[in-house]
This record gives C-alpha cells, sequence and structure tokens, in this order.
C-alpha cells in the first residue's frame, strides 16, 4: 500500500471534491482519481462514491478512515523522530575530566536546555569511535585521528589544541617553577598509568617521548586518578602529564602543582569526527561555540607529526 494512496484518500475525504484535494496536494485530478482507484482495487472496495457535486464516504470509507490517518500520523511521527535537531546531538567526549568534555559542558551551559547527550567511550580506539559514529551509534566523537586513518564519509575539524601541563606533588624538583620547557623534563619520570597499546593517546604520547628524549611510561596497576594524585603528592620523583582544560580535583593537603610547558608547547589535537553532511543544527552550533570559545596557544607549538 503506497504512502501516497492514503494521503490521496484523506485529503479528498476531507476535501469532498477530487480537484480540492489535487490543488492541496500540488498534483492533477486525474492522478488524484488514479490513486483513489488503486487503492480501492488494492483492498477490494469502493471508499467513496461519487456524486456530481463531489464525493462522499461509502460505509467501507468511514470505516478505513480514521485507520488511514493513524498509519499517517504513525509515519509522520517516524519522519520527525529523526529529523536534524528533533532528538539529541550524540557526542562522544573520550574522558568526562578532559578538554572536549569541559568545551561540550560549556557549551551546553550556554545553550541551557538543548538537545545534547555526551558519552565517554574510553574503552574504545579512535578507530572503533569513527566506526560508532558511520554506525550511528554517536553523532561525533572527539579524537585525534591522523587523516589518512578516518574512512569514506567522515569529517573531520580540529577544533581543540590542548596545551599540556606536567602535574607533580610539592617536593617535586620542578614544583616551584613557573612554566618548564619540554627539555626541562628529561630525566624525570613521567608517569601516565592506563595507556593502552594502540590508542592514539598511546601513539601521541610514544611520539611526543621521542621528540624530546622524555621517560613517559604506564608501568605498574592503574587504580584510578585517586589513586594516581596520592602518588603524586607522596612522591618526589613522579610527574604526569595532563592538558590545560583538564579537570582534576585532589585534597587541599596534597598541593599538587600544575606547571605549563613551553617552547615549544606541546599541543593534544583533539579532532572533532562526524558523518560527511550530517545537518543536525546542535552540531552545526557546538562546532561554532567551541571554535569561538577555545583560546589560541600561543608562542611555538608542537604537535604530532600527522597533526
Amino acid at each position: 500500500m503506497d504512502v501516497a494512496m492514503l494521503r490521496t484518500f484523506v485529503t479528498a475525504s476531507e476535501a469532498g471534491q477530487f480537484q480540492a484535494a489535487a490543488d492541496e496536494l500540488g498534483v492533477s485530478q486525474q492522478a488524484v482519481s488514479k490513486r483513489i482507484a488503486t487503492l480501492e482495487k488494492h483492498l477490494g472496495v469502493a471508499l467513496l462514491v461519487r456524486t456530481s457535486r463531489g464525493s462522499r464516504l461509502s460505509l467501507d470509507g468511514q470505516v478505513f478512515l480514521p485507520h488511514a490517518k493513524k498509519v499517517l500520523a504513525a509515519l509522520e511521527q517516524a519522519e520527525q523522530s529523526v529529523r536534524p535537531g528533533s532528538r539529541p546531538l550524540r557526542v562522544d567526549v573520550l574522558n568526562r575530566r578532559i578538554a572536549p568534555a569541559q568545551a561540550v559542558y560549556d557549551f551546553y551551559r550556554a545553550h541551557p536546555g538543548i538537545a545534547l547527550d555526551a558519552v565517554a567511550m574510553s574503552d574504545k580506539s579512535a578507530v572503533q569511535a569513527v566506526q560508532a559514529v558511520l554506525d550511528g551509534v554517536v553523532d561525533a566523537s572527539f579524537r585525534a585521528l591522523p587523516p589518512d586513518q578516518r574512512p569514506a564519509g567522515i569529517s573531520a575539524d580540529r577544533l581543540l589544541d590542548a596545551p599540556l601541563e606536567i602535574l607533580v606533588g610539592p617536593a617535586h624538583p620542578l614544583a616551584d617553577a613557573t612554566w618548564v620547557r619540554p627539555a626541562d623534563l628529561a630525566g624525570h619520570r613521567i608517569w601516565i598509568p592506563g595507556i593502552r597499546p594502540g590508542t592514539e593517546w598511546a601513539a601521541f604520547y610514544r611520539e611526543l617521548s621521542e621528540a624530546f628524549g622524555l621517560s613517559i611510561d604506564a608501568l605498574g596497576p592503574d587504580f584510578g586518578d585517586e589513586a594516581l594524585m596520592d602518588a603524586l603528592a607522596e612522591s618526589a620523583a613522579l610527574a604526569t602529564v595532563v592538558g590545560s582544560g583538564d579537570r582534576y580535583v585532589w585534597p587541599q593537603g596534597h598541593d599538587l602543582r600544575r606547571i605549563p610547558v613551553r617552547e615549544p608547547a606541546p599541543v593534544y589535537p583533539h579532532v572533532l569526527l562526524f558523518r560527511t553532511g550530517d545537518q543536525h543544527p546542535v552540531l552545526t552550533a557546538l562546532r561554532a561555540h567551541v571554535r569561538a570559545n577555545t583560546q589560541q596557544v600561543l608562542g611555538d607549538t608542537w604537535a604530532p607529526s600527522w597533526a
């Protein structure tokens, strides 16, 4: 059964004349007659009785009309559910503590009530996250993915360059520094528990360590951020790396220090990946907001070679 036939029947039954229905639907009177005749043949009953003044519903037509209206209403609801802007934009921020999550949160605060759903697919690699975008599991994902690994149908917008900072305890030799150079970190152990081989962040830290001769490792069990903060507070040797927009908290007594890294400033390139041609209005607004509210990194910077 064709939807156009149903819509034509409902319109003609309410208009009372085929010509009036044709005018409303933007088709010819002949097309209206043909659609209704085809529908009646399919059902095996006469739905409309033709008269000198137009048409009226037959008894079968009166029974069929409310069902036809329900079908059209259900189809309209189905179409509306997936129209751009009719459902929440679903964005993967990778980790709720890092810069992309804070940027999306800032966007939400600037647009209260906007239809938005932030998820953190921290257990997925960049390749898996891109596939989730293609499959429609999420609409977009903040990742650091080289262009040659982006499949067809995926567009990329490099929205956030997050400058790195080191995080150390009060007894660390660099604790009182206003800022440090990457070269100053050589010889210090930088501990980042939880780095998983094959992830984009593992590739980033590997290239960073090779570029500046740094000692970055993930040795030992990962008991979470709180345990990491405890270890830094108690150590005179450990340091870790965080992004300048990352959000971490620790007990006041830990007295941890966040120290910017400059000359050059290493940046982690967060790229928003989304389906090419996606017209979701919230996606467009999110990209514009992040771009307008992200501070540019001043001075020399370093980024991985692919970026």
